[in-house]
Formats: C-alpha cells, structure tokens, sequence
C-alpha cells in the first residue's frame, strides 16, 4: 500500500523512527505538556560536561555565560544567535577563582563526534508570548541546534518554511531560536529544503546527493545525509558563516566543492574550481581560507584577483565574514608580507606582479626564478577569475616569485581556447565543477531567454569602397594612408553608426514600456557596450529620451586633463578622446567627491545605489566590462550586449563552436556572463545576431536545457550554454 498521503502524524512517526534507529539519536520523548521547554537543556547539558570531565564550579560559569548570551535583550536574534554560535564554536571561557588562569570549556565535541549526546525530542510546547509547538527539535549536548517541521505530501513545504520564519518573530518565540542551527521543513511528495535563522522561505536550499539511489524518500535520504552524527558536526563546525547581517549554510554544490578542495590542500597540490557565475565562489573562498588556516598552522593564503574593483570586494567579504585580512599596495609589498610570520591572510593584485620596463620577459622570468621571494610558511595562493590575464606573462611572474605555493584557480567562465589548456598547465586538473545546467536546475541560476536582433553590419561591395579610398587618397603616401584606414576602417565606427545605435535605444525603449517587469518599474536594465567611446555614445543618444535623468554610464574611464591636451580638432568636430571627456566632464560636474575617491568613484557608487534600490529612478546602466559577472553586480531583469561575435571553447575539449556573449540575472544579487553557443553542420543558415537581449526566466524543465530561436527559413535553431 502506498504511503504518499498519509497524515502527517504518520511521517512524524517514520521520522523519529529514522533518528532513532538509523542515526543513533536518543528519544527524549513527547514534550506538548512538559513544563520549562528550553532551547538550553541544562539537565542535559550538565550530565554532559560532567561526562567529559568538567568540574560543577565550570559548568556553573559555562551555563551561565550561555544563558546571558542566549538571552541577550539588547541583540537582535541574528546578534544573540551569532554570539552562541561562537561559544559553540570556541568554547567558553570561564575563570573560577580570581588570580586563576582561564579556562575554555568545550560545549561540543568537534574532534570525535560520536562522544556528543544526540539526542531528539517532538512536540516541543513554546511558551512565553504566543504559544508555539515545533514538531521536532534536534539537540546535541542539550542545546537546540536543529528544528523540523514536517507537512504531509499534500501540504506545501513553504507551509513548513513560513511557519518557522514566524516562530522566530519577537511576538512569538524568537528567544528559542538563538541556539538554532538549522531550520528544516519537508514531506514526503517534495523532499527536504534547509536554511538558516532569518533565511528567507526563496532561499531555503535543497540537499543532493546519491542521486541515483530512489529506494525510499527523499525526505528520509537527505535526513540521513544532513543529520549523520559527523555531518552535523561538520556542518556546524566548518560551514557557517555570518556576513554582514545574513546567516549564510552552504549550498551542497559548495559543500563538495569545499571538501575537494581540502583533500588537494592536504596534499599542498593545486587545481581548478569551475563553479558557474552567480554560484557563491566567493563564500568557497572564505570558507577553503578558514579551513586552510584552521588546519595548517603554517599555512598562509593570498587571494589574488585581476581588477582593483574585484580586490576590493574580496576585502569586504573575508572582513564581514569575520576573518581579518590584509590588503596589500603592490606586488612587493605582498611578498614583504609573506616574508613574515603574519598576517596570515592577505589579497593583492596579478598585475602588481608584472614589471613596465622589461624588455626580453623571457630573461626576466629567468631571473625571478634564479632569485624566487622568501616566504614564511606554506603559501597557498587563490586566484578569482584565473581564467583571465593569470594564465599569461603576469602569472608566470607570479609563479616564478613564489614557486613552492601551491596555485588554486577560481572560475566560472567559459574558458578561450587560447586558455583552457594554459590554466590547466598553469593550475592543475579541475578540482570541482558546477556548470551552468546543474545551477538552473538547482534554481541557484536562472534559465536563459535569448532574443536575437539583427542589423547588417557587413558592406554591400567593398570592391566600390576601396576603389573610392584609392580616389580619395592619391596625394598620400603608402604610410599616410595605412594610418587614415586604421582610423576609419575600425570597428568601432562600424559598431557605432549613427543608424544602428538608433535602432539599439529605440529598441530598448520600446522594451521598456511592453515588458512587464520594466513598464511596471518594478526591474531595470543594463546595457553592455562593447567600448568606452560607444557607451559614452549611447549614454548621449539616451539623454534624448525620457531615459534622461534615469540613464547612468559606468565604465572603467576616469577623466583627466591630460587626456585631451594633445588632441587636435577642427572648427566643427570633436575627437573620440575629446568627446568621452566631454560627456565625462558635464556627468561629474555636479558631482562632489566622497572622502578617499574620486568623482568618478562616487559617482559609480551613486548608480548602483540607485539601480539596486530604486529601479523606478534608475532604469538603466550602460557599462563596458564592469558589474557583468561576479557578487559585486546590481541585480537587473533584462540585459542587452552589443558585443559582437566570438569564438570559445566548450566545457567539452574536442567541441568547437561560433558564439556570442550574453548576460543575464541570476536568483541571487548579481549577473552572470554566459558565453551560448550554437554548433551547427551549416552555420550559414544562421547569422550571428548584432546585438542580443537576454532575460532570466522561469526555470525550463527540458532534457537539453536549450533556448531556441525560429529561423528565416522557418526551422528552429537551438544553442545551449557553455559549459
């Protein structure tokens, strides 16, 4: 008989049952009329401390502090919470007697997990303010790590979620919550969601693993996996973090990529980690870092990245996440820090390793190997991006400074074909991957939704155009008029024709007032340009729409006098340098510089600002390479590139195929770059579009996750994302 459908009584009962029989949890019982419920069992927890060799006068002192922590009026619970993750998490230092040195009580075993007193109780009656009742409470030494609700399979899991979100309001009973771990809902239609205090019922994350095995619920099996007495302890000890405000559990993607990354550390050898954009490679990072540092009390980490931009964030995630780190002004000043004992985590930047006035960079990697930088303990470096400019000369520079560190790439682009092989020899065999596919899947990403455009960009007869420039260039010189081509002859001035820009902004706009999300001002959108010049172009052209005063431009350019001292123009025309400047020059002239930056600086954070939390004000960003890929980037529904073409490899080797870049948002607060491919045994049935307007959709549940687009000749062209 099947037993989908069955009361939730019943579920509660096979659970239980699991936690008894299967992972060894001791029953506490039925707790609907027991009187003193607590979140803090001191019975329990002093049994345990005087098992593990504590004396009353500790245990006394530890509980005490607990409490105070626990109870914290003055907190919020994310505060109260964080404090008694810490006590956990470190121990609890008590002084008994005045003059007596400090001693550490240890609320949990984390070397032997076996030695904790696991131990689950049902029907856990909250009271206080408004009366409560979890369905099941897990303990560990007497202190409330865990709380599952379960429904039944008729019943949403989000009921499960949203009851728990309100237990943890102050009007109910937010107090029990302080010592809560992990929050669980499930039944046995969907399976299990987990998440942390204050994690939204959106970002409640679902456990996979063992895949293939289908032989009971997944409900049951993924309780089986998360509560395993040594997963718990693990989870607990190595995976929380606290950032910034947000209580933060990994993701099972992060979860294996972490301890991948772990069995490589143990054996100092590196390696790649392709987890796709928008995925949390940042948290890997801290996470890796902690354990690395915890593990190996010679080790030392330097995060490396390739814009100051990206330096920056790094920055700020390691110090919101709690962990201290050093950021340094210059490769030298990095290897000065490495040469001493502390401090112990550090970020710089690739290109501070490269050097302006070599010539033969042969020679000069020669002569850095000759003569490699002292350091001080075992380096292990993080390279974010390292599928960019770490793959050339600025990395063997690195390499060669410190060749005895042990090299760990971060990615999640689509490799070059100039660079896949490179970073391979450069870093190692892939480490952990999470593609693209996995991330819709999972609903870490959205799905893509691609929506081609075309313009013509090629010209009619260039046997006429070059005929009328041999005309036109008689009295020059073959020099003269090598340089008047480049001058000409560029894309760029192809790229940014009067015409074709008008039919980009007229489309944008256009857009703006049919989509949903965009007419209701509800989402934005970002334009990517393919240069400086064209952005400033585009941000011109949308000053004569009613984009005026809700259009901002966010490039890499900063102005300065110099740039146009030089440049020479007639009566009635205007260089690119000068016209980038003058559209610079007015957008700043109001704009009154912060304290350590620029107006440049302040101006971009202004934008962001605006574009994050008033959609309806800031309706569009024009950008380059800036805010495309990583947790730095604004949130934004609709993305259009004007970029054109390129050619990638795939995550597979031997595939070789035309593509394009596109961009799009992702569930959580950033965008993604994707490069989408399209293999074909006729490519000339298709032509790559001029520009292509991407938009996260709802996640398609296809077999070949492709995105399709209907061809002239009415047949269905279908690519996918790579890898």
């Amino acid at each position: 008989m099947s037993t989908v459908g069955q009361p939730e009584r019943a579920t509660q009962n096979r659970i239980i049952a699991l936690f008894s029989d299967e992972l060894g949890y001791r029953y506490l019982g039925d707790w609907t009329d027991r009187d003193g419920n607590s979140n803090i069992e001191e019975g329990l927890v002093s049994a345990w401390l005087t098992k593990s060799g504590y004396t009353p006068a500790q245990i006394s002192a530890a509980l005490h502090k607990l409490r105070t922590e626990a109870d914290n009026h003055s907190r919020t619970l994310y505060g109260n919470n964080q404090a008694v993750y810490n006590l956990l998490r470190y121990g609890v230092p008590v002084k008994i007697e005045a003059g007596k040195v400090t001693e550490t009580v240890h609320l949990i075993n984390w070397q032997d997990p076996e030695q904790n007193d696991f131990a689950i109780a049902e029907e856990v009656t909250l009271r206080g303010n408004h009366e409560r009742r979890p369905d099941l409470v897990l303990y560990v030494n007497g202190i409330a790590v865990g709380v599952l609700e379960l429904k039944n399979s008729r019943v949403s899991i989000g009921e499960g979620i949203r009851q728990s979100l309100s237990n943890q309001q102050p009007e109910f009973n937010s107090w029990f919550f302080s010592t809560v771990q992990f929050i669980f809902a499930g039944n046995d239609s969907e399976g299990l969601q987990y998440g942390a205090i204050g994690t939204p019922e959106k970002y409640f994350m679902k456990w996979k693993e063992d895949e293939a095995e289908d032989s009971r619920f997944k409900l049951d099996k993924y309780l089986l996996r998360m509560c395993r007495k040594d997963r718990l302890i693990e989870l607990l000890h190595d995976f929380v973090l606290f950032d910034g405000g947000v209580k933060k559990l990994p993701r099972v993607h992060q979860y294996f990529g972490v301890k991948a990354a772990q069995a490589h550390a143990r054996e100092k050898k590196g390696g790649i980690i392709w987890h796709t954009q928008g995925s949390g490679k940042s948290i890997v990072m801290v996470l890796l870092a902690k354990w690395i540092l915890e593990n190996n009390p010679n080790a030392r980490v330097a995060v490396i990245t390739d814009r100051d931009e990206l330096d920056k964030q790094i920055e700020g995630v390691f110090t919101e996440m709690g962990e201290a780190i050093k950021r340094t002004s210059s490769g030298r000043d990095l290897m000065s820090q490495l040469g001493q004992a502390k401090p112990r985590l550090l970020c710089s930047l690739v290109h501070k390793f490269g050097r302006k006035d070599v010539d033969d960079f042969d020679a000069f990697i020669k002569e850095l190997e000759a003569q490699p930088s002292p350091t001080v303990g075992e380096v292990f470096v993080f390279v974010d991006e390292c599928h960019r400019t770490q793959s050339g000369k600025l990395h063997r520079a690195m390499k060669a400074t410190m060749p005895n560190a042990v090299f760990i790439g971060f990615t999640g682009t689509p490799l070059l074909k100039k660079d896949a092989q490179t970073s391979l020899e450069v870093f190692g065999n892939y480490i952990h991957t999470y593609k693209f596919s996995e991330g819709v899947e999972d609903g870490v990403v959205l799905d893509l939704i691609y929506e081609a455009r075309d313009i013509d960009q090629r010209l009619g007869s260039e046997d006429k155009i070059d005929a009328w420039f041999e005309a036109k260039t008689k009295g020059l010189n073959d020099w003269q008029k090598a340089e008047l081509k480049k001058q000409w002859g560029t894309m760029q001035n192809v790229l940014s024709s009067r015409s074709r820009m008008d039919r980009v902004v007229n489309d944008i706009f256009f857009d703006s007032s049919v989509k949903p999300r965009l007419s209701s001002e509800r989402g934005n959108s970002i334009l990517v340009a393919s240069s400086i010049y064209e952005a400033c172009k585009y941000f011109d052209l949308f000053q004569k729409t009613p984009f005026k005063g809700q259009c901002a431009v966010v490039t890499s350019y900063n102005p300065q006098t110099r740039d146009v001292t030089l440049e020479e123009t007639g009566t009635n025309t205007e260089t690119g340098r000068q016209f980038i400047y003058n559209i610079y020059t007015e957008l700043l002239k109001d704009v009154d510089a912060k304290p350590g930056m620029t107006k440049t600086e302040t101006y971009e954070e202004w934008a962001k600002a605006l574009f994050t939390k008033e959609p309806a004000n800031m309706k569009l960003l024009i950008v380059v390479d800036k805010l495309l890929t990583g947790f730095d980037a604004p949130p934004a529904p609709t993305c259009t590139s004007t970029n054109p073409c390129r050619t990638t490899a795939c995550s597979r080797p031997s595939a070789a195929s035309t593509a394009w870049t596109v961009r799009t948002r992702t569930s959580a607060t950033s965008l993604t770059t994707r490069t989408s491919s399209r293999r074909s045994r006729t490519p000339s049935l298709f032509t790559p579009p001029s520009w292509i307007t991407v938009r996260a959709g709802p996640t398609r549940r296809c077999c070949c996750r492709t995105a399709s687009r209907r061809g002239k000749n009415g047949s269905t062209m279908r690519w996918r994302p790579s890898p």
